[in-house]
């Protein structure tokens, strides 16, 4: 069982208020541990400076380096200034991706912590933005804070899928609440913990094309099957039965609204990591609600889950 006592914090670089980094915080004082704040920088004008000498490149790096690591540390001056053990790592790194995924594997960090952007959809389909890709390759779990206030009375909120698709889903949905309930213990007094799910509506054509087909029928079938799931699982870990709540339609609609509903400070959801064409026509679950929650997001992969990128020791 993770116990979060290793923390990486992908610094923003592009503004001083750092959500993730203020979340960390909030962590380590109700969990204790350690925390990282990590920045890869790379500068534009460096490639243009092929005509000085190596002697004079290198302070150039060394001082833009410096420069930012300054930075950092007044960003955290107040948590430093109050005892919260804070290590200032900045380095100099032309693909962030790597950058982060490599020092999370070099350092053993057990979450990676960092603030959630919202992308214009369009552009998204072309070119895959940091937060899908460090959600996707990551192989430790990946907080993704939104710039909230963690709620009075909040809750967590733990998005299960249950239908019988694919024979992970259910291992991960175990190892989803397994860690929830460890995690909500840690930071929370009195936890309250809600598990969300839904499944999808009869599909129109079917209706066309199939005239004594009842939709109705279909529905409360597979609402059926999906409430029997969900007291299987609710009963393996002692849930009761109203913090369990399974509704009817897409689950980046149904989850952002449920965990505004039950004013949840996190929803913890699972994430395969699917990469390549499948990614780019089917997407992930995790990508299509992170932009419509208003609250945190915390993506787990499931056992077994093979990193696509590498440790570099150099």
């Amino acid at each position: 069982m993770a116990n979060y006592q290793n923390l990486l914090v992908a610094i923003d670089p592009n503004q001083d208020d750092q959500p993730a980094l203020r979340r960390a915080v909030y962590l380590v004082q109700r969990n204790g541990g350690r925390i990282k704040a990590f920045l890869p920088i790379y500068d534009l004008s460096y490639d243009m400076t092929t005509l000085l000498s190596p002697e004079e490149r290198d302070a150039m790096r060394k001082g833009v380096v410096n420069q930012r690591a300054a930075w950092v540390k007044q960003q955290a001056h107040y948590y430093l200034e109050a005892g919260i053990d804070i290590e200032i790592k900045v380095i100099w790194h032309n693909k962030p991706l790597e950058a982060i995924i490599q020092e999370v594997i070099n350092g053993k960090h057990d979450l990676l912590l960092k603030m959630a952007h919202q992308y214009d959809k369009f552009e998204s389909l072309i070119f895959t933005p940091l937060d899908w890709n460090l959600l996707r390759k990551c192989p430790c779990p990946v907080w993704m804070v939104k710039d909230n206030i963690w709620p009075d009375h909040g809750s967590i909120a733990v998005a299960v899928n249950l239908s019988n698709e694919e024979s992970y889903h259910d291992e991960l949905n175990i190892k989803l609440v397994e860690k929830t309930q460890d995690l909500a213990k840690r930071i929370i007094k009195d936890p309250t913990i809600h598990l969300v799910s839904s499944y999808p509506v009869a599909p129109l054509n079917i209706a066309i094309e199939l005239p004594d087909y009842d939709p109705s029928l279909y529905n409360n079938a597979l609402r059926g099957q999906h409430l029997i799931a969900m007291k299987e699982l609710r009963q393996k870990f002692s849930i009761d039965e109203k913090y369990t709540h399974v509704q009817e339609g897409l689950p980046e609609k149904i989850i952002p609204e449920m965990c505004e509903e039950l004013n949840a400070g996190v929803v913890v959801l699972g994430i395969v990591g699917r990469t390549g064409l499948s990614a780019a026509f089917l997407g992930n679950t995790a990508e299509h609600v992170v932009d419509k929650l208003k609250c945190d997001l915390l993506a787990i992969k499931p056992d077994g889950f093979v990193c696509p990128i590498t440790s570099d020791d150099e």
